[in-house]
Order: C-alpha cells, then structure tokens, then sequence
C-alpha cells in the first residue's frame, strides 16, 4: 500500500554506533503503519532554509546495521543550542522555530522523531512546548538519561575500553609502566565503570567519586611492593580530585569542551611514584566502528516504539528501556535529571572487593 501519511527524523548531537539501526527499526515499521520517512540531514539543521533531506525506504536502510555514525549525519553545534556549559539552558530563537515549522509544514510532515541525547533531547522538549509533535528516542554512549535503564552506544563503547585495556595490559606489564587511559563520560561514570572492570582495571576514577593523587599513588606504590609492576588506571574525562574541578579544554556554542583528565592524572603518578607513565586518550574510537549486536537489537527496538508513538498520537513523549521492556516516558522526565553512578551502588563494590581503587 502506499504512504498516505508522512513523519520526519534526524540524527543530533554526538554519533554512535546503533544510529543506523534505530533508523532501519523506525523505517520497516513505519511502513507497515504506512507513513512515508522523510529523514532530515545534520541533525536540526536540516530543518532550516538550505538544509536538505531524503526519503527513507526499506531498500535504503537495507544492510545499515552493521555500520557506525549515522545514514542522516549529524552535528552538536548550530542554531537549535538549547543546552550550554555546566547543564544551564537556553531558549531556541522563535524565528528559528518559525523555519522549522514552516519547513514541515512544506513537506506534509505532521510528527518529527528526534534523536539525540540530554542536549538534543531539551531542544526537542521545547519544540513540544511550542506545539511541534515531536517523539524523542534517547541517544547517548554515556548512558546517563535518568528515564531509560540503556541507551544504545554504550554497550559498544564499554566494548572499546574493555579491548583497549587487553591491549594496554601486555605493553604495560613488558616495560613495568602505568598506562593511564582516558575514556569518555563527562558527568556520568558508566563507560569508565563498566569498561575499566571488564578490562582488568586496577584503578578507575569517575566523576561521582572525587580522587586523591597520595591515594593513587598509595595504591600503585603498593601493587609494586607486591611484584604487581605494572598498573592500568581508567580515567573519566569528567573525573576530578577532591577540592579540585573538572579538567575543561575551552567552550564552544554548546556544552563546554573537557579534556586533559589523564595526562594531569599521569603526569601527577609519575612525579608522585617514579614511575614511567604513559596516557592514552580513546576519544572518538569510543563513539566509531561496528556496533554490538545488543546496540542493534536495542535501537531497532527504539526505533519501532518510536513510530507507534507516533501511530497512537503520543507526542512529548520518549522512549524507554525499563527491564527489558520497550515503553516511553515524558521527554521532560528524560532531561530533568541524570543517571549518575552511586558510590554505595552494587557494582563499585564489587570492583572494591577485587582491588580495584578509586582513588579515594
């Protein structure tokens, strides 16, 4: 049968692996509820004059899940910024609204699914204030949306870390050094956390648990007084020591930029311990490559829920995560606060009843 009826999507803020499978997932049930997919390049900005489009089909999502980034491309900067440094807002211009509203208007879209994380999520809750029907489906490797229990991209940057401390270990041990390794995670620890135990961590510093440089360097000096030579040490690029703050890099138009966390880390072991240190910053491997089956099992699962919100006329709303279940929550709910790793929680006790330190 052919569309009768159009929805549009777009891809926001930073890339991870599971995009494309949220895109194919959205696009096969879609077209079985028999809406039209009209996907919007570089995120929000396509909505504006000059931005462009595509329409998404069964043959042109075919084969998409195994590839990272994003079919639509995307982008964290430009004239939708409803988020700045520190988690202070800021209102989208109502002129800009006006374009993006005319430009659905103009295509005969009557529902907009946006994709994307806390920033990109607060822009889309603006829009629903505004009166736009919009559905949120929660994008970010950080796995730090309070409303969802997963996120998609977390699993295959946990994947990274885990990898790229197997690699470390066998040069770390060769040369009795400490390879220091920053991952990412600018307020919540879940990639550090999750990552650093999987790959054999012997410390891991994370935003929610303030470090103390004599303690990590007590705890290396006593790895090495038990022939223990050779220490990985996981850094959050949000980590920060006690009394002290996060290390900031410069500040764009959105969020301010951090970095710097594990070179200060290693250079303060080095200086403290004698030890030869070395750092290794993931950066964007974290967010590139192939993604895990379970991220594309997830997204697909997303982006089927998103289009039957938008079949039942379930506007403001997100989809969720909860126990294995697919469901939504208000897109409110989602950017109000964020899951943050708790300190008494069951898995940093488990990573301290195996040795691991956190610095404090």
């Amino acid at each position: 049968m052919t569309p009768h009826r159009r929805l549009g999507v777009l891809t926001s803020g930073g890339d991870c692996p599971g995009l494309n499978a949220v895109l194919r997932g959205l696009t096969c049930r879609a077209t079985q509820l028999e809406w039209e997919v009209v996907g919007f390049h570089q995120g929000f900005e396509g909505l504006l004059e000059g931005g462009s489009h595509e329409i998404l089909t069964l043959e042109r999502t075919s084969g998409i899940l195994p590839l990272g980034g994003t079919l639509l491309g995307t982008t964290s900067k430009g004239h939708f910024i409803a988020k700045v440094g520190g988690g202070s807002r800021t209102m989208v211009p109502q002129h800009v609204m006006a374009q993006a509203r005319a430009t659905l208007d103009s295509l005969g879209i009557s529902a907009l699914i946006t994709i994307g994380g806390d920033g990109s999520l607060t822009t889309a809750q603006q829009l629903h204030e505004a009166g736009f029907r919009v559905v949120g489906v929660p994008k970010t490797i950080d796995n730090d949306l309070e409303a969802t229990s997963m996120t998609f991209g977390f699993d295959s940057a946990v994947a990274c870390v885990s990898e790229a401390l197997d690699r470390l270990r066998t040069t770390a041990t060769s040369h009795s050094r400490v390879l220091v390794i920053e991952v990412m995670g600018r307020h919540a620890g879940w990639i550090a956390l999750h990552g650093g135990l999987a790959g054999g961590a012997d410390i891991i510093l994370l935003p929610e648990i303030p470090f103390d440089f004599a303690k990590i360097a007590d705890a290396i000096q006593k790895r090495d007084a038990s022939a223990q030579t050779s220490s990985l040490v996981v850094v959050a690029e949000g980590a920060r020591p006690v009394h002290g703050s996060e290390y900031v890099l410069g500040k764009g138009a959105g969020e301010y930029k951090l970095g710097g966390a594990g070179h200060a880390v290693a250079s303060e072991i080095a200086q403290r311990t004698g030890k030869e240190t070395r750092t290794c910053v993931l950066g964007h491997l974290q967010r590139g490559g192939t993604p895990t089956h379970l991220d594309r099992i997830l997204g697909l699962r997303f982006g089927v829920k998103a289009a039957e919100l938008v079949e039942h006329a379930e506007f403001g709303q997100m989809v969720s995560c909860q126990n294995d279940e697919i469901t939504s929550v208000p897109i409110a709910d989602a950017v109000s606060r964020l899951h943050l790793v708790s300190p008494q929680s069951q898995m940093v006790q488990t990573a301290r009843a195996i040795g691991i330190s956190f610095g404090d």
